[in-house]
């Protein structure tokens, strides 16, 4: 007769873990918590879904039966017969005159070093792992840049850059009287530098000199590039001493930041394009040619430069009183305290309205094609689509101008992001 049991079971291996249920794991889980998590959510996951095959039931078929090769859209019409698809040949026929305008052809190596060379300038400035010391490059590449795209003797850059190193020695030197002073002085020696310039520029002859090239040929999307680069990079500077300028206590120059921010942000940006085109002349000396891509430049910078300062003085309002105080226990004055305490902090809270400004700024410079300048806008619209071999083809060029203004916009605002992530430091 067996002995009855005196003790529990006791188990001396462990049991292996069961496997989770099939909808708390993997693509299930993820389907049922992001897209199927409620009633509501469901329909417009089922909504979504029917939306997108009816966009992709269009346009794969039209991209796919699309014809790469073809003299003309009478020639792609009768390669697709009765197939439905794009004519992607005119993008392939006049992809040249879509980013270089009208730009000469044989020296197209010049504008695609200036755009190189515009990656390596902006590096220093963009990403703080680079070396410093390329800072000095990115202060020469804007009179490079021009030397390139628009030609002529090299002595134009390189005197408009003495110019500045002139003004600048004068700045220093009586800066320390008073900042008004020093500014008005560096502006008047720079001002008598390049006027002397002028005579040795007329009597120098070709020194260094590459094929000039009209305003006129400058197009295409180089065009919408530059004055983008341009305006985006002076406005910034504008913005912060208009936003300073409007906290100024000194009543002229707070009413001077107030009127002109005030009147610039309630004008649209294509009356100050016909402003820069035709009313701008009638205030010039007679026989002043003062170069349309300039005039251009100043209006865009200007009205950038006013939402830009509205953008930073919400930047600045935004800091705690506490911030300026400290400065001040610390014995800065005015410009130091600006520039080592209160800006870097401000900018960083402005970084999402300065981006969003400067996005909106290169798409606005499609309008310059209203006031006859042949950006990418103004190419398609005028030599292109009113050629008689691709007059009709609409979705493919705009769309390639689309893709193009995608990708640099798309890339301003990844940035930002990343920028953003690097400057968080409250966070970490």
């Amino acid at each position: 007769m067996a002995e009855p049991r005196t003790a529990a079971f006791v188990r001396h291996d462990q049991l292996p873990p069961s496997p989770p249920p099939a909808a708390e794991t993997g693509v299930i889980k993820w389907l049922r918590e992001n897209l199927f998590s409620s009633v509501l959510n469901s329909v417009l996951t089922l909504a979504a879904l029917y939306c997108i095959y009816a966009l992709l039931s269009g346009f794969l078929p039209w991209f796919f039966n699309g014809v790469w090769d073809a003299e003309s859209v009478r020639d792609c019409n009768e390669q697709m017969g009765e197939n439905r698809g794009g004519c992607f040949a005119a993008i392939e026929a006049t992809w040249r005159q879509m980013v270089f305008g009208i730009y000469p052809n044989d020296i197209y190596w010049r504008p695609v070093t200036a755009f190189v060379l515009l990656w390596v300038a902006f590096a220093p400035v963009l990403f703080q792992a680079v070396p410093r010391k390329l800072l000095y490059f990115t202060l020469l590449y804007p009179f490079l840049a021009y030397w390139l795209v628009w030609g002529g003797t090299v002595l134009i850059p390189v005197l408009a850059l003495l110019g500045l190193v002139v003004g600048y020695v004068v700045y220093s030197r009586l800066v320390d009287q008073s900042f008004a002073m020093g500014f008005l002085g560096g502006v008047l020696a720079a001002a008598i530098f390049w006027w002397l310039s002028g005579f040795i520029t007329s009597n120098a002859g070709d020194v260094l000199a590459l094929r000039e090239v009209a305003t006129r040929n400058i197009g295409g999307f180089m065009l919408n590039m530059i004055l983008g680069v341009v305006c985006v990079s002076l406005s910034l500077p504008l913005g912060i001493v208009l936003a300073l300028g409007r906290q100024s206590s000194m009543p002229i120059i707070k009413w001077i930041c107030v009127i002109f921010i005030e009147f610039v942000r309630g004008v649209p940006l294509i009356t100050l394009l016909f402003v820069a085109n035709v009313v701008l002349a009638y205030f010039l000396p007679p026989g002043t040619n003062f170069d349309l891509i300039l005039r251009v430049i100043i209006m865009i910078t200007m009205f950038a430069g006013a939402y830009i300062a509205e953008v930073i003085r919400g930047g600045l309002a935004a800091l705690p009183r506490g911030q300026y105080e400290a400065a001040d226990s610390l014995g800065l004055d005015y410009a130091q305290s600006m520039r080592l305490i209160i800006l870097p902090q401000a900018l960083k809270i402005s970084i999402p309205g300065i981006v969003n400004v400067a996005v909106g700024l290169f798409k606005d410079t499609t309008l310059v094609s209203v006031i006859s300048m042949f950006d990418l806008v103004g190419i398609i619209r005028g030599p292109i689509l009113a050629s008689t071999e691709w007059n009709g083809v609409y979705w493919e060029v705009f769309g390639f101008a689309a893709c193009l203004f995608f990708i640099i916009c798309y890339g301003i605002s990844q940035y930002s992001q990343w920028l953003e992530r690097q400057l968080a430091t409250d966070r970490r």
